[in-house]
């Protein structure tokens, strides 16, 4: 149930607005001589180009990248995730209104729409409606509305939103920028689905209409399923998250489907309690469609009282996993699909575990029984053999995979990605921090208090994307390649803060005027074909002399191979503050003094200091959600299986009791009856790991063919696998086996 409260809830992403169907989010191919991009970026004057051009499109907006904005109220400051957007967002994206006019949203360059939560932390329990703002201590807001806080399943993380009018007032620049110069996202609502494929294929040729240089063919994607289908390959959409939904959903199915079979397995275990009764049920006229009714009904209750017990796990292990995921899994009991969900699971598991026993106790010889029951039952047996091996087959799969998972996670954070991250921290420009002479003096501060070793500024955060163009050339380069190169603005001690390593040249110095110079990591060198590149110009609006090259660095992934990067000096460009702190130094203390520096010197913003690391580590959630998920849910399969194979030991033992109290008489030890019970159990065990191996092989194989840097399989979670699977069943069979071992041989032989 966790699990499809899981998969229900990823699925559910961007489906609560009314006309969500029609609803699409637009991304950008763009081509090089290699490869095909695809992102979300747009130039901003396409959007009155699809408004007025488009047949077909009812309403389309603008948005930019949500960013932590500083929204103030008297003494109130908040640093809150903000958009700016056109007045047609909020028809698409149809939060709902608590407060204002939606009609007028967005319209007025100064309005603002808050969230609930935001609007409550500002002002309390005072009327917002039509208050003062201010936005990062300069612009002056009115709010206009309050919305609803979006929901938790959203792709777009926003608390507050802002007018496209004041995007451009901000950014003058933005509004006549060149149609090559990508810098928004683009939404837009079909009057009908019909006009998907003409809309397309009108799109598609719209920039480069304008600017037959401008590498840029638009297309559109269901809203939908923009979270789960989210990966891009060469223009075309290969899955994404949807690849990690079906694994769970399926590992969802295939743990109901053990656990009933162990309810047959342990129903027909204990068969001959049950012998009789139908036997005199029969012979008073009973007939097997009603002694396969009862069978099922017991089943149907059976299972109707196990789904209350396990409502009574769910609400107290949700908070767990909630906290586990960074979600937040609720269950809606008032939503009919719920209810449908519940009582249809309800049914198909009752039916599917109740089945095999209904129809195997009601086959029962009514004669045969009453006079002393004696199982034949070898095809019962080899059903019930067959279950057991399914079960650790499916089991033994588990432990495969997620041994792999862990390997693959482990490889990829171990691998060397071209900085020290430790002790690297970062702060973000913002305010004061703007001026050039106020990061001078908070670096000086802090290099000259010992709380930090190095600093360094740069125009992103070492662990982000983004920023690039295909604006750069360099001697051999043929005008008609379209090479996508990514561009960073830093300051001096790059190296030395970050610990980039330069494999050629030298870094950025205080001795020289590298106003002019630039370095570029290996995978540039690589593209533009140079053995020695350093002393050697190209051309970025100006010609630029290659001062040294920096060992290729991860920046956006760490699964994809390095991209081109080029890196210049240039202050008014820098967005981070990078420090590394003093090792020598109690790290608690460093960000106390760090704090009230930047406290000191950028009192109306808040300190919000960043750890390299823990971005670096987020790079991974989902891989170690599918880890995590994968050995909760792996165990207890394992768990499930092993009462599988207790209730297949159950009816062994009762099926060979008189051959063991014989044996017993006969001289046989505990120690013999023991090998002689599990030595069956380990074959099929041995068996169903033989089967699970290539099952698993080639899951975990496809798995790991998304990532360019993988490893090898080894033999080494095959050998885990099939110890820990057979070392389990031993001391599951055993628990049994010793009790028939040490049973009195004369219970068993005395009516014989």
């Amino acid at each position: 149930m966790i699990l499809l409260l899981y998969v229900a809830y990823e699925y559910g992403y961007d489906r609560q607005f009314t006309d969500y169907e029609k609803t699409y989010v637009m991304y950008n191919n763009q081509k090089t001589a290699k490869e095909t991009f695809s992102f979300l970026a747009f130039p901003g004057r396409l959007e009155a180009d699809i408004r007025n051009k488009v047949p077909g499109v009812s309403r389309v907006s603008r948005s930019s990248y949500p960013e932590p904005k500083l929204l103030s109220y008297n003494q109130n400051n908040f640093k809150a995730s903000a958009i700016y957007a056109d007045p047609d967002f909020l028809k698409m994206f149809d939060y709902k209104v608590l407060s204002g006019n939606p009609s007028t949203f967005l319209k007025n360059p100064e309005g603002v729409i808050l969230s609930e939560t935001l609007a409550k932390k500002l002002f309390g329990n005072e009327d917002p409606m039509n208050k003062a703002l201010k936005l990062d201590n300069d612009q002056s807001l009115k709010v206009e509305g309050i919305i609803q806080d979006r929901p938790k399943n959203s792709t777009i993380e926003l608390d507050y939103i802002l007018s496209w009018n004041l995007y451009e007032k901000e950014n003058p620049w933005a509004k006549d920028s060149p149609w090559g110069n990508n810098h928004c996202m683009m939404f837009l609502q079909l009057q009908d689905d019909s006009f998907f494929e003409k809309v397309n294929s009108q799109l598609h040729g719209m920039i480069k209409a304008h600017d037959k240089d401008a590498n840029g063919e638009p297309f559109i994607h269901p809203l939908s399923k923009w979270h789960l289908y989210e990966k891009f390959e060469n223009g075309k959409n290969v899955g994404g998250r949807i690849d990690q939904l079906r694994i769970f959903f399926f590992l969802a199915f295939c743990i109901l489907l053990i656990a009933c079979v162990n309810f047959m397995n342990l129903s027909t275990a204990k068969s001959e309690k049950r012998s009789r009764e139908v036997g005199v049920r029969k012979a008073i006229g009973s007939s097997r469609k009603n002694l396969i009714g009862q069978f099922m009904f017991e089943s149907i209750l059976l299972t109707a009282l196990s789904m209350l017990v396990a409502f009574v796990l769910i609400e107290v292990s949700l908070p767990y996993f909630n906290n586990l995921l960074g979600i937040t899994l609720e269950v809606n009991y008032q939503a009919w699909e719920f209810w449908t969900v519940f009582l249809g699971l309800t049914l198909l598991t009752a039916i599917i575990a109740g089945s095999y026993p209904a129809f195997y106790l009601s086959s029962f010889d009514p004669v045969k029984v009453l006079k002393g029951f004696n199982l034949a039952g070898g095809s019962s047996l080899s059903i019930r053999k067959f279950l057991v091996v399914f079960q650790f087959t499916f089991a033994a799969s588990l432990i495969v995979c997620t041994a792999v998972i862990y390997q693959q996670l482990n490889y990829i954070k171990n691998k060397p990605i071209g900085y020290d991250r430790a002790n690297l921290i970062q702060i973000p420009v913002v305010g004061e921090l703007m001026q050039e002479g106020k990061r001078k003096v908070l670096k000086e501060e802090l290099l000259k208090a010992g709380v930090v070793s190095a600093a360094t500024e740069y125009s992103q955060s070492l662990t982000a994307g983004g920023n690039n163009t295909y604006g750069i050339s360099w001697p051999g380069k043929a005008e008609q390649d379209k090479v996508l190169v990514n561009t960073r603005f830093a300051g001096l001690d790059l190296t030395k803060t970050t610990g980039m390593q330069i494999v050629q040249g030298r870094d950025f110095s205080k001795d020289f005027v590298d106003t002019a110079n630039v370095l570029v990591n290996e995978a540039m060198v690589k593209v533009m074909g140079m053995k020695d590149p350093v002393g050697k110009i190209i051309e970025w609006g100006q010609p630029l002399q290659i001062i040294g090259v920096v060992k290729d660095y991860v920046m956006e992934s760490a699964y994809q191979k390095p991209q081109p990067l080029l890196i210049a000096q240039n202050p008014n460009r820098v967005t981070t503050v990078v420090l590394r702190l003093n090792a020598k130094n109690n790290i608690t203390s460093s960000i106390d003094k760090i704090n009230e520096v930047v406290k000191k010197l950028n009192p109306s913003y808040p300190v919000d200091i960043k750890f390299v690391e823990e971005n670096f580590e987020a790079k991974f959630k989902n891989e170690k959600l599918l880890g995590t998920l994968s050995n909760w849910f792996g165990g207890f399969a394992i768990f499930i299986s092993c009462l599988g194979l207790l209730g297949l030991a159950l009816f062994m033992a009762e099926q060979r009791k008189k051959e063991i109290s014989i044996r017993k008489v006969l001289g046989a030890s505990t120690a013999n009856i023991l090998t002689l019970l599990n030595k069956d159990f380990i074959k099929l065990v041995a068996l169903a790991n033989v089967i699970a191996f290539p099952l698993a092989y080639i899951v975990i194989n496809k798995w790991l063919s998304k990532y360019e840097y993988r490893i090898d399989i080894s033999a080494l979670p095959f050998i885990v696998a099939i110890t820990l699977s057979i070392l389990i069943a031993i001391l599951t069979v055993s628990i049994q086996s010793v009790k028939v071992a040490k049973a009195n041989p004369i219970d068993a032989l005395k009516y014989e």
